[in-house]
């Protein structure tokens, strides 16, 4: 199974202030929007997502189609895919993709300990 690109999903307080912090770690913006009150930082291959007012906590996020620079892998298992083979495996969702759509597409899960994960396919 190709999860694609990882991040994390940080929920913060300040947008600017976050930003300022993970820039002192070597993080730099990568992508994203002040205005629309989120920012995506890259360290090397390191990505975070920073998001002000969107979240309630944290998200591991996966990206299908996606490499570490946002760029469309050759190769890749549709989002719609890996949701059926998680099915398949008596996994619950929170929330999930329209398996009869092509293109973009999101689904989320918990894993045991209640930390959510997203699966957002952009291509």
């Amino acid at each position: 199974m190709k999860l694609g690109a990882f991040s994390v999903s940080l929920t913060v307080k300040d947008l600017e202030t976050s930003k300022q912090f993970y820039g002192n770690l070597g993080f730099t913006v990568f992508a994203g929007d002040m205005e629309k009150n989120y920012l995506i930082m890259k360290n090397g291959t390191t990505v975070i997502g920073l998001f002000q007012g969107m979240f309630e906590k944290n998200i591991m996020t996966f990206n299908p189609g996606w490499d570490q620079n946002a760029s469309v892998e050759e190769a890749y298992d549709d989002i719609r895919n890996i949701q059926k083979d998680l099915k398949s495996k008596g996994i619950a969702f929170q929330l999930e993709a329209d398996e009869t759509t092509k293109g973009p597409a999101s689904f989320m899960i918990n894993d045991p300990d209640g930390n959510t994960l997203l699966f957002d396919q952009h291509v």
